[in-house]
């Protein structure tokens, strides 16, 4: 039952000495403060770099031609060399592991105009499976079909920066002329993807074409720039990209342990990299946070030794008149639980308030690749503090209130 007067008490005592226990107070505020701060920002950031990579596949590996680093064949060091159309099919026929194999043509310094406005980016002719390589998350009309692919049609579709300059009063552009190069591409599609990973240019500056008229149209014969391979579910990136680098040296006589003529691009290990700076990043933010509490509840167990000290004849009498221990222990247990709570309770509301505020600003003011970044915790996260802050107040508790217990009577009547 819900006894008043020990509440009434326990409240009593806690403000007797005002400044002593917000000074004690203080030192659990500011440890649970911290750790939540901490964690929402380290929860915003990885947000941030999330929305960075958001719609590029993690589990892809980008092949690049380089320039050879060893004699091999008959051919000399230093020779250039390209992929081409005839590597596609022995990836796809010979790389067991390999889901989706596609190629990349890239023309960066690409001039869009529409009437008097005009905007620089890059032209990337692609087919239509490379959506699973970077998703361009199409907003209006469609992207690039096989019947575009196969007819050599001038159709594009364009990224949202591109779309804005060109056309900043029509929501809609779908079917209007852009002249790209020299060239007039009809626009079919619009995409919405604002991620910064992306292959030959930001996807918000890059128009889409078909790949096999950009081909025709720069000349490129049957050479692409790169290859985009994904694999197949349950199996790693890292070991499709030695099958694939070894077939391309094979494919053009490259010698095998020539490290510098393919530059590759392991999506999934640098997904890896990032992962595992955040886990660092959290473990670090639990030790300082837990370090801080640690230390704020030690605070609180010192001064409940002094209360204990202060309170000698108080705690002896009530032994005397035949108090219980487990009463005894029971009272000073939750006045250094409700010591912590109260300190701990207000730590995470102030720093749940000022992520909300962070987390209102990035979305009204900040760029968009910052917009979507979340800074407020969990609830299991919020939950987890207030078990800790429970257990800890329990502890600091411990040893005060087994030094009340071992007060006897006549040793409080003599003190007195």
């Amino acid at each position: 039952m819900f006894d008043l007067d020990k509440w009434a008490e326990i409240f009593q005592a806690i403000t007797r000495n005002k400044s002593r226990s917000m000074l004690t107070a203080f030192g659990i505020f500011w440890g649970i403060f911290m750790l939540i701060l901490l964690m929402g920002g380290a929860k915003g950031m990885k947000s941030i770099l999330q929305s960075t990579f958001d719609g590029f596949a993690q589990n892809s590996y980008m092949a690049f031609a380089g320039t050879t680093s060893k004699p091999y064949g008959g051919f000399q060091v230093g020779r250039s060399w390209q992929m081409s159309d005839d590597d596609i099919l022995s990836v796809r026929r010979y790389v067991s592991h390999a889901d989706i194999v596609t190629p990349l043509i890239a023309k960066w310094g690409g001039v869009f105009k529409f009437r008097d406005k005009t905007h620089d980016g890059t032209i990337k002719g692609v087919y239509p499976d490379y959506a699973a390589i970077e998703n361009p998350k199409i907003t209006h009309g469609r992207f690039i079909q096989s019947v575009d692919v196969r007819d050599f049609r001038k159709i594009c579709i364009i990224g949202r920066k591109v779309a804005t300059t060109l056309f900043p009063n029509q929501p809609n552009p779908i079917g209007k002329f852009i002249n790209v190069n020299g060239v007039y591409f009809q626009v079919v599609g619009i995409s919405g993807n604002t991620s910064k990973m992306a292959v030959g240019g930001n996807t918000e500056n890059t128009i889409f074409v078909p790949y096999t008229t950009l081909q025709r149209l720069e000349n490129r014969g049957r050479e692409f720039d790169v290859l985009a391979v994904t694999a197949k579910p349950g199996y790693s990136v890292s070991s499709l990209q030695g099958q694939v680098e070894d077939l391309l040296k094979k494919n053009h006589h490259i010698a095998p342990e020539d490290k510098q003529a393919i530059n590759g691009m392991n999506m999934e290990a640098m997904f890896q990299m990032v992962q595992s700076l955040f886990d660092g990043i959290n473990i670090l933010v639990w030790l300082i946070g837990i370090g801080t509490l640690i230390s704020g509840s030690i605070g609180v167990s010192n001064i409940m030794m002094v209360v204990v000290k202060e309170r000698t004849t108080e705690i002896g009498i009530r032994r005397a008149i035949g108090a219980r221990p487990s009463t005894v222990l029971s009272q000073i247990l939750t006045e250094s639980m409700v010591l912590t709570l109260l300190a701990g309770f207000s730590g995470i509301v102030l720093a749940v308030l000022i992520l909300a505020g962070a987390e209102i600003a990035m979305k009204s003011g900040a760029p968009s690749e910052f917009a979507d970044a979340q800074f407020q915790i969990s609830f299991v996260m919020a939950l987890g503090a207030a078990v800790a802050l429970a257990v800890l107040g329990t502890t600091a508790g411990i040893a005060p209130a087994l030094r009340a217990l071992a007060i006897k009577p006549i040793d409080a009547i003599r003190d007195e």
